[in-house]
């Protein structure tokens, strides 16, 4: 293959995830899709969006924006946390146990965060009551306990030596004989005493909630009007056993202090934030109520029926991506630069665009591959085309390979929506939103929900929800006579076929483009 051309290098170059950013890079190359304003509250808040939609990027640019000398920011990775006992074995570990460990690391970060920023600050690191606070939050979470047996022995023992030692000197010479002698006795008695503590059982870490939060209170107090901005991300790699009971550490010591704002990102469908226990009480987050969570950044990237937004956001995504270094000899001046340079024409562009389906991490992997493809040429619809077949089959549809419910579900999709209707989007009815298969073709982003509760007129008192099938699923078919003619299959007033987009207002009848799930389920063996 040829040596690619400048432009469709530093496409390929283009880090996958923005954890490969530095802080500066995080901060340039990030594109607002109106979602850094919606963060950029005091308020606690919830961010859901499935993998690749931008979380960790919108956490780490608000991390950078509010890491100034009023705030303290504190980024904590939850996948980095934990001991592999606490992550990984919950059969002998109590939910309990998980979680202590789990906080004792996540508070360790929030203390050496926080003392970092006092080290550049000389009114915190000189501020005795401050210095004194961090101390206690330390303490606070360095307990540890015994479960078991303790046994206390004391050894006694005693020593005696007596002895006695003779020196002999004889001195002679022509004048004088001198005759010296010595003796010494000795009589010495060492005496030792000691008590050896024996424990017998299994060291657990002790976190006392009262004595952490007491310790959290001081500390908020000593840093007068800063407000610290703690920011986790990756919530659903914590155990989903687990979550609910870090959520009530965080309601019972954090969430009330006034100088802390902390945001969760995660992914709905993998989050349990609240439970009942076994005795019937009920622990964790209460969403609406402790914290909001009015912010899905799936929802921001829907782009149906906004070709113009679409198109704008991603040229700009990608203009700040390639210039984020000085851009080099790419000639791009302006953001409409990227087109003339990198594609063949607007259309191919286009392609692109429509290839995402909203979500940055797949426009970056797709064009990264056509840019490959493409070497010293420009990148053109075919090569976009068969990247985002390659992409689909090596990220998407290989997820699926150990869900035979799910990659069943799919094909049936595509044969009768698709294939049968010749249309790429349907509706489901919101009592079955919570199946399982469709649930997990979501989140592996083979299906994008476009609208909620929308409702028709040929089914009154039912809502049904608006999902298109992804581009990587049935971009074989395009230019075939099983290609998707629209979004949404209807019948004309004549009884003829007719297709409409995703529909801002309930005025259609759309009968023909309701997918009942029970017919997958009674079709079906799994």
């Amino acid at each position: 293959m040829a040596t690619p051309s400048a432009i469709n290098s530093a496409l390929n170059k283009i880090p996958k995830r923005a954890e490969s950013r530095g802080e500066a890079e995080l901060r340039s190359t990030f594109e607002d899709a109106g979602v850094g304003q919606a963060l950029d509250t005091v308020d606690h808040q919830i961010i859901y969006g499935r993998r690749g939609t931008g979380k960790t990027h919108a956490l780490r640019y608000l991390n950078s924006v509010r890491g100034d000398e009023e705030n303290i920011a504190i980024y904590v990775d939850l996948r980095t946390i934990g001991s592999a006992e606490g992550v990984f074995d919950g059969q002998s570990v109590s939910p309990v146990e998980r979680t202590a460990r789990l906080l004792v690391d996540l508070l360790n970060q929030v203390h050496d965060e926080i003392l970092r920023a006092a080290l550049d600050d000389d009114r915190l690191s000189g501020d005795s009551n401050f210095v004194n606070a961090l101390d206690s939050l330390l303490d606070s979470i360095s307990g540890i306990r015994v479960r078991g047996t303790v046994e206390l022995t004391t050894q006694e023992s005693e020593r005696s030596q007596r002895g006695t030692s003779s020196n002999y000197a004889f001195n002679a010479s022509a004048s004088v004989q001198k005759l010296s002698v010595s003796a010494v006795g000795t009589d010495e008695t060492e005496q030792q005493a000691g008590t050896t503590e024996t424990r017998r059982g299994e060291e657990r870490i002790s976190l006392n909630f009262s004595d952490v939060a007491r310790a959290l209170r001081k500390l908020a107090e000593s840093i007068s009007a800063r407000r610290i901005w703690l920011l986790l991300d990756e919530w659903t790699s914590v155990p989903l056993e687990t979550q609910p009971y870090l959520g009530a550490f965080l309601v019972r010591c954090v969430l009330p202090l006034q100088p802390f704002t902390v945001k969760i990102a995660a992914i709905e469908q993998q989050s349990a934030f609240r439970t009942q226990l076994a005795n019937g009480s009920v622990i964790g987050i209460e969403v609406g109520a402790d914290m909001s969570a009015n912010l899905n950044l799936d929802d921001f990237m829907v782009f149906e029926q906004e070709e113009e937004k679409a198109r704008s956001f991603f040229r700009s995504l990608f203009f700040k991506h390639l210039t984020a270094g000085g851009g080099g000899d790419l000639g791009l001046n302006r953001e409409t630069d990227l087109i003339r340079e990198a594609f063949t024409d607007s259309r191919a562009f286009d392609e692109l665009v429509r290839a995402a389906e909203g979500v940055p991490r797949d426009a970056i992997n797709i064009a990264a591959n056509a840019a490959w493809r493409a070497g010293e040429k420009k990148i053109s619809i075919p090569d976009v085309r068969r990247a985002a077949r390659q992409w689909f089959q090596n990220d998407k549809e290989r997820a699926l390979a150990e869900v035979p419910e799910a990659q069943g579900l799919l094909n049936w999709v595509i044969d009768n929506v698709i294939r049968g209707k010749k249309a790429r989007g349907f509706l489901v009815n919101q009592k079955d939103r919570a199946s399982r298969p469709l649930i997990i073709l979501f989140d592996a982003r083979v299906l994008h929900l476009v609208r909620r509760g929308y409702s028709a007129q040929d089914a009154p008192g039912e809502r049904f929800d608006v999902y298109v099938i992804d581009y990587g699923a049935y971009v074989d078919l395009i230019s075939t006579q099983n290609a998707p003619r629209g979004v949404l299959p209807f019948e004309e007033e004549d009884g003829s076929d007719g297709f409409v987009d995703v529909p801002t207002q309930d005025l259609r009848a759309l009968r023909r483009a309701v997918l009942d799930l029970d017919e997958f389920f009674n079709s079906t063996d799994i």
